[in-house]
């Protein structure tokens, strides 16, 4: 399926691509021979409205039978001259969907599957988690696989980490300028271990004895 794209006016009262999708993936239809077919969202989440991913149940006369996978590629363009702010793209998982931030809490209601697209999905999925679960200390080393270009014409490939408090910068591997950089815990860096020098502790030469 392609995108289908419209305006604020045609998402139905909703004002976010997750509510919106939310709604669209749950519903319930009569079937000609009789009995309803339909599905439930039970956990969704729209990451940075890029992208919804869900765990859908498939409800046969009201009783969940399986649970799948629901994957859309998002537009949200709040602001768009054209009026159309928002465009979506369904996919299955077994359709290997590029888009890879899929929440833990979402992957773990899935059921099992042998299907390489679908599999690959996931590895990917966790891969990016564990990823973004890095630790990430005031002051640490990192560097990256290649340089790092910024406006003021500085390139690098090691950092010095700024945290205050959820903000992360970085400082160049000199101690020099101050840096944000994009997608910080998405991106492929390492940690560079750094040797600490510790002072040196002499003993105490034992006190002698006074005479009584």
């Amino acid at each position: 399926m392609g995108w289908l794209s419209m305006p604020r006016t045609s998402m139905g009262g909703f004002a976010t691509p997750k509510a919106y999708l939310d709604d669209q993936f749950t519903y319930s239809r009569e079937q000609d021979g009789g009995g309803t077919r339909g599905a439930r969202v039970i956990a969704s989440a729209c990451p940075g409205n890029r992208a919804w991913y869900a765990a859908v149940e498939l409800l046969e006369n009201g009783v969940a039978t399986s649970v799948i996978a629901a994957i859309c590629e998002v537009r949200w363009t709040p602001n768009a001259a054209d009026g159309y702010v928002f465009a979506y793209k369904d996919l299955t998982e077994n359709a290997g969907p590029c888009s890879d931030e899929c929440p833990e809490r979402i992957l773990r209601l899935l059921p099992a599957t042998d299907n390489e697209g679908a599999l690959d999905w996931r590895r990917r999925c966790l891969a990016r988690l564990r990823q973004r679960a890095r630790r990430i200390d005031d002051g640490m080393r990192v560097r990256f696989p290649g340089p790092i270009r910024f406006e003021d014409g500085h390139s690098g490939t090691e950092f010095i980490v700024v945290k205050r408090g959820s903000r992360i910068t970085v400082r160049c591997a000199s101690g020099f300028g101050h840096y944000r950089i994009r997608n910080f815990r998405d991106l492929p860096w390492t940690v560079v271990p750094v040797t600490k020098v510790h002072a040196t502790v002499f003993a105490k030469s034992p006190a002698s004895a006074m005479p009584a």
